[in-house]
């Protein structure tokens, strides 16, 4: 069977469309470096590279929210920092109160000192890091410490929270954080642990909460002191030291937690880092192209496709007259 040229014509057009085709898209691979672009370049791929793909979401989670919780972290330990240099003051002030000979003139300037530490005190516990309470628990929109407008110093007692000077409105709920799968860490300290020295929290009393044995409630100690620099009561004030040592030391202890738990953090964020680094790998396997091999593909389709046109264009300036 003899060919016509009408079909010649057609096959020669067919090749040069084929050709244009495969160009069109080696040059995409080329300028996009990923030679998987739609499930046929690859259907055996399509699985492993959407496993990989979840887990790297996963992993992107993981890192946003130990982000979040390494900051609130970080916040804390500056807050607490100031905690402990108005724990230094107060007792300073009180060991200058018992070895000093002061008039009372100036036990009211040092007990007002303290007015002011208790304040900063006050600040602190009621901080916040991106409009949220660190310190109250899951409370984390209500203010969690205020004055207790009740208090009076003959009714003081440790076993009844109603009586003390400050009141607490978080919760004993301590946010934690899944670092990795099935790993729970404790990512805050609440209030109530860390002001009042109870690691229990009753909202709605009854039973009224109370400081745990060999723990301190912070606020009192440090209004305990000013009032026994007011009323030079020197055996409160020998008790308020020892007592001011105490709560630093609970301070200093729960700091020291707070900073293993972020180390544990920025030790798991690393882990993270580099799960991501290697699925990143799996992952370009799959979808990468190798430049130079994409570049010398594209250099070999495009002189095909110039030969192609080159014999079209021969083929097209035939006729009959070529052939008398």
């Amino acid at each position: 069977m003899k060919a016509t040229q009408g079909t010649t014509y057609r096959m020669l057009g067919s090749r040069l469309n084929d050709l244009n085709l495969q160009l069109e898209e080696l040059r995409k691979i080329g300028a996009s470096g990923k030679k998987l672009n739609r499930p046929s370049d690859n259907p055996a791929a399509i699985r492993p590279v959407l496993n990989t793909r979840k887990q790297l979401s996963n992993v992107d989670r993981y890192m946003e929210t130990m982000g979040q919780a390494l900051d609130k972290m970080q916040a804390a330990d500056g807050h607490l920092e100031h905690v402990e240099n108005i724990m230094q003051r107060v007792k300073e002030i009180s060991v200058n109160v018992v070895n000093g000979s002061l008039n009372n003139e100036d036990r009211s300037v040092l007990a007002d000192e303290i007015v002011n530490l208790r304040q900063e005190l006050l600040d602190a516990a009621n901080a916040r890091v991106d409009g949220k309470y660190i310190f109250a628990g899951y409370e984390e929109s209500t203010k969690p410490f205020a004055e207790n407008p009740a208090y009076d110093p003959a009714l003081y007692d440790p076993n009844d929270h109603t009586t003390w000077p400050y009141l607490y409105h978080g919760d004993e709920n301590a946010t934690r954080l899944e670092i990795t799968p099935g790993e729970n860490l404790q990512v805050a300290l609440t209030g109530n642990d860390l002001f009042f020295g109870t690691t229990t929290w009753n909202q709605n009393p009854p039973p009224n909460n109370s400081v745990e044995p060999g723990r301190y409630d912070v606020f009192a100690v440090l209004t305990r002191a000013e009032e026994a620099i007011r009323s030079n009561d020197q055996t409160a004030l020998q008790t308020s030291i020892q007592d001011i040592d105490g709560a630093a030391d609970q301070t200093r202890r729960l700091r020291s937690q707070m900073g293993n738990r972020a180390s544990r953090v920025e030790t798991a964020m690393h882990h993270q880092e580099q799960v991501r680094i290697d699925l990143k790998q799996i992952l370009s396997r799959y979808e990468d192209a190798d430049a130079i091999e994409a570049f010398n593909n594209i250099v070999q389709q495009e002189t095909a496709f110039q030969a192609a046109l080159n014999v079209t264009s021969k083929v097209s300036k035939l006729s009959i007259l070529d052939y008398m």
